[in-house]
């Protein structure tokens, strides 16, 4: 291995082509100089200086070495200098991944402008169930993740809420209770059911069995989807209603009613919280900067 202590003091002496001016721009005294370029000679296994009483010139070898030691140089330069920047939070890479973050507009904005303040870093962005967040965030596979409750708790994950939102119930249309404003939650009892599997999200399925039982009644459940647009499609097609997050409801759709539930709401289980989890194990810089930025910005974080 060649030191780069002596390729600095190579480069020195063939852009001066004199060993005393390169040893005083190196701040060292000539013939220790002379030395290492002698070492470095027998590294590389040639003659880099033609040497005279009254020249100093570059071999063949020299010169084509010179390019090597200067580009490897330039290239360590420019390897700390980016280190540097990844230890600062200015530059690197982060791996997101979420549940469906379309409707949460302060989120958004929050990314937005963390993008905007720091072009230098990259982002990948990984759509995924909640239990799938929570392997990758063990695994190391992302930085960040936004989904729903976990369960059951998982350790070293901190996840803090940065949304809340009600719980209401999607109808197919021409359902009986289609005119009511509200809709007690018992009066579905007898109704079937279409719900994402616990296996891809156990919190926020366990909250609507648990909402379901508080109503006095255990839903049947008849048909599952991953996604919440598959939900509602199933809803659409006359499956079953279903308990989703309010920022799906639209009224955009003509074959869905979407309408709240007359639900007591001190008891915690009538809304959705969105949490932001990361892997406390696990040190970034610019995880920390993003998720400063995101707590900041969101007034429910």
């Amino acid at each position: 291995m060649i030191e780069t202590r002596l390729l600095q003091q190579f480069v020195a002496v063939a852009e001066e082509l004199h060993f005393n001016r390169a040893a005083e721009r190196l701040h060292m005294a000539q013939p220790p100089l002379s030395q290492a370029i002698r070492k470095l000679e027998s590294a590389v296994g040639a003659p880099l200086f033609v040497r005279t009483n009254r020249s100093v010139a570059l071999t063949p070898a020299g010169a084509a070495f010179l390019v090597t030691a200067r580009s490897t140089l330039r290239a360590l330069e420019e390897g700390v200098a980016q280190t540097q920047r990844v230890a600062q939070g200015i530059e690197g890479h982060l791996t997101l991944t979420f549940i469906n973050i379309a409707p949460y507009a302060p989120l958004l904005r929050a990314l937005r402008d963390f993008r905007h303040a720091s072009p230098g870093i990259s982002f990948t962005m990984v759509e995924a169930t909640t239990q799938e967040q929570v392997i990758a965030l063990e695994q190391g596979r992302a930085d960040i993740g936004f989904m729903r409750t976990p369960a059951p708790s998982v350790p070293h994950l901190r996840v803090p809420t940065v949304s809340s939102e009600p719980i209401v119930v999607a109808l197919p249309a021409g359902h009986r209770l289609e005119a009511a404003p509200t809709i007690a939650l018992e009066l579905l009892k007898e109704d079937a059911f279409v719900a994402s599997p616990r296996t891809l999200g156990k919190g926020f399925h366990d909250q609507l069995i648990s909402l379901c039982h508080s109503a006095g009644f255990v839903p049947n459940i008849v048909q599952h989807g991953r996604q919440m647009q598959t939900l509602i499609a199933l809803v659409a097609a006359g499956f079953g209603v279903a308990l989703l997050p309010a920022s799906l409801a639209t009224n955009d759709r003509t074959d869905v009613v979407f309408r709240p539930l007359q639900v007591d709401a001190s008891d915690g289980l009538s809304r959705l919280d969105l949490l932001m989890a990361w892997n406390e194990t696990r040190t970034s810089v610019i995880r920390d900067r993003l998720i400063q930025t995101v707590l900041e910005t969101l007034p429910s974080a």
